[in-house]
This record gives C-alpha cells, sequence and structure tokens, in this order.
C-alpha cells in the first residue's frame, strides 16, 4: 500500500475514532458506524496505478447505502467505473503532504490571536483539537491533528465563512503542526478540498494525487 495513503488512513481512524482499518488486496476498509457514513474502502493505488478492474470490482460489490469510495484518481475517469448507485462528489479532492516545520519554522514561536478571538487546544485520545472562537463567543475556526509515528493527519478543517481572509486557517494549522511536532512527527498528510488547498499550498504543502469520493445511494 502506498506509504502516504496508509499513513492517511491510520491517522484518520484515530482522528474520527473507527474502527480499525480491515486489509484487502487493493487497501483498506474502514467501519464507521453511521447512518450516512457506515463503512468507506480506500483504494491503495495513487494516479495512473489506479485500474478500471479494482475501482468496478469493489464498487459492484457494495449494494447498501451510506458506503463511500475512496479513490485517488480524477472523478472524469473513476466516474465512469461506478455504475448505477453512486453519488460522486462535484468537488474533487487532493491527498497532500509537507514535511512538517520546514515553512516559516512553524516550531519556532506561536502566531499571535487576532484581537477578540479565542484559542483553545486540548488532547484527547491521541488525537489534539484546536478552536477558536469570534469575539461574541461563535464558531469561528477549527482542525485537529492525529499523529501515528512519524506522520500525523490534518483533518477536519473549517473556517467559518463569517470569519475567512482573518489568517485564522492559518493560525489553525499552525498551532496543529507544533502540537504534531512536539509529538515526533515529521511527514503531515491530509484530504484537502478545492477550498483548502489554497491554505495549504500557501503553507509548503503540495499534492500528491487527485482524489474521488463516491457515496452508494443503493440500486433501484
Amino acid at each position: 500500500m502506498d506509504g502516504l495513503v496508509r499513513a492517511w488512513v491510520d491517522g484518520w481512524v484515530l482522528s474520527r475514532g473507527a474502527a480499525p482499518p480491515v486489509v484487502e488486496p487493493w487497501g483498506r476498509t474502514i467501519d464507521m458506524g453511521m447512518a450516512q457514513h457506515v463503512t468507506r474502502h480506500v483504494l491503495s493505488a495513487t494516479g495512473d496505478q489506479v485500474e478500471e478492474t479494482t475501482v468496478r470490482k469493489v464498487a459492484d460489490a457494495v449494494t447498501g447505502t451510506g458506503v463511500w469510495l475512496k479513490v485517488f484518481a480524477e472523478p472524469s475517469r473513476v466516474t465512469p467505473w461506478l455504475g448505477e448507485g453512486w453519488w460522486v462528489d462535484p468537488e474533487p479532492g487532493c491527498l497532500m503532504s509537507t514535511r512538517l516545520g520546514t515553512h516559516g519554522s512553524p516550531a519556532a514561536t506561536p502566531l499571535p490571536v487576532p484581537d477578540g478571538y479565542r484559542l483553545r487546544t486540548w488532547s484527547s485520545g491521541g488525537v489534539t483539537r484546536v478552536m477558536i472562537a469570534a469575539p461574541d463567543g461563535s464558531f469561528a475556526a477549527r482542525g485537529q491533528i492525529a499523529p501515528t509515528g512519524t506522520t500525523a493527519v490534518v483533518d477536519q478543517m473549517e473556517t467559518s465563512p463569517d470569519h475567512r481572509r482573518r489568517g485564522l486557517g492559518t493560525l489553525v494549522m499552525h498551532t496543529l503542526t507544533r502540537s504534531a511536532l512536539a509529538r515526533g512527527a515529521e511527514i503531515g498528510v491530509l484530504g484537502g478540498t478545492p477550498d483548502g488547498r489554497a491554505l495549504y499550498e500557501s503553507l509548503g504543502w503540495r499534492v500528491e494525487a487527485p482524489l474521488t469520493s463516491a457515496r452508494s445511494t443503493g440500486r433501484s
């Protein structure tokens, strides 16, 4: 299994409190146990190594709703292979990575919190979470990171539309990075969205592979 994909799976499982991954010939199966996210299948191949026969085999074996499929290839390639009963996220994601601490020396000093905002950091179950509250106490931004050895997965990054372009996303990432470095992580991995990609690239992250997310809607 591709090293970055395996690191992403392991960190995501820790971050979300999912069941331990089940090893498959083509990747990993992860049980979540939620109505709209029962299980996810993550294929290990990336880019040109993704094979149509493998995608079709995994997709065809799914008949129930709430099962997700993660494929590290462009949606334009993957969608025709899925057949009926699949919804494909119209906003393709990407697998990204970085060497932690190499962009702006984030381990050196904490970034200042904008006036009026409140930053809270806490760790539980191996996962460090960061929350930023707005001056009126409402939600402004958040994120979490799950170190697993020398790699750490950034997850659940979100900034309220009312508080964007104020450096809050950078502050969250900076704080999470410092936490992961303190726990011995060296490489950061994440599954990015189109909205988040610009922020991550500005902080030194690079795209490793496209990511197609599909959810089973059941067969008629």
